[in-house]
């Protein structure tokens, strides 16, 4: 299993999370909360209002989203559906604990408890130069007061 840190459309109440909760595209268990250790832009961009990560450590805010465990099938669904590597790239980024559910004993729950690991982000390098420039939010709604309607992929 691996750890995989959500922080747009695929959050609960989010569009697209009806992906993570497919069990024909894999398993993916809802952990807990968190946010990014170091700031980063997330900002709304392009003609389908999608929301991304700017990969520019130190600019922006700490981005809140929630930790899943997924497997293998549910990882590579990700990184099929978020366009990996081209539109998103793959990094491991580290996200201080907000709020954990995991069960269990294990070493992994004492250290959420403690406060921040590891996890999995699509983020992204590869972005027009004029983004940069772009709002930067701390956390992301479709619905937001920001006022830009995510366009789901079937209505594309």
């Amino acid at each position: 299993m691996a750890r995989v840190f959500v922080y747009g459309t695929l959050k609960k109440g989010q569009p697209n999370y009806k992906h993570m909760i497919n069990t024909a595209k894999g398993l993916a268990k809802f952990q807990g909360r968190g946010r990014t250790v170091e700031k980063y832009p997330l900002v709304i961009a392009g003609k389908y209002n999608i929301p991304y990560m700017l990969n520019i450590p130190g600019t922006g805010h700490h981005v809140a989203g929630e930790i899943y465990s997924v497997d293998d099938q549910m990882l590579q669904f990700l990184d099929e559906f978020e366009g990996c590597p081209d539109m998103y790239q793959r990094t491991l980024m580290r996200i201080e604990v907000v709020e954990w559910e995991g069960k269990g004993d294990t070493g992994e729950a004492r250290a959420a408890a403690e406060g921040i690991m590891e996890c999995f982000v699509y983020s992204t390098t590869t972005y027009p130069p004029e983004w940069v420039g772009l709002p930067y939010h701390d956390s992301y709604d479709s619905s937001g007061k920001h006022g830009l309607s995510y366009i789901l992929r079937e209505s594309r």
